[in-house]
């Protein structure tokens, strides 16, 4: 069993930033790969980002490469995903999520965290 918590989330204007960060806890959290995913409203949840654990390989969704970068302090247990060059289209309720194998899949992923909201101002 993964238990996540997100947090980080809250109001910027475009072109800001924010850093999301996503506390893990349980057993053998480092096998997991992680990922982040939104959803705005109205919107299926969509992929974002995700890491392999180990080894740290990425894979990122167009919209947001060059701008959004997803990291990982093993030591913490936490997943970072760093929020650049903000648009008012990434608004939405941002959720972490683990899965055994790097997917960018919604339901390749078992746990989830309960999400934190992410609103940028135009």
């Amino acid at each position: 069993q993964v238990q996540l918590v997100e947090s980080g989330g809250g109001l910027v204007p475009a072109g800001g930033s924010l850093r999301l960060s996503c506390a893990a806890s349980g057993r053998a959290f480092s096998s997991y790969a992680m990922g982040w995913f939104r959803q705005a409203p109205g919107k299926e949840r969509e992929f974002v980002a995700a890491m392999r654990l180990r080894g740290g390989a990425t894979s990122y969704a167009d919209s947001v490469k060059g701008r959004f970068t997803i990291s990982r302090d093993n030591a913490k247990n936490t997943v970072y995903l760093q929020m650049n060059s903000l648009k008012p289209e990434d608004t939405a309720i941002y959720y972490c999520a683990a899965t055994p194998l790097l997917s960018v899949f919604v339901g390749d992923y078992n746990y989830w965290g309960q999400g934190t909201q992410v609103t940028v101002s135009s």
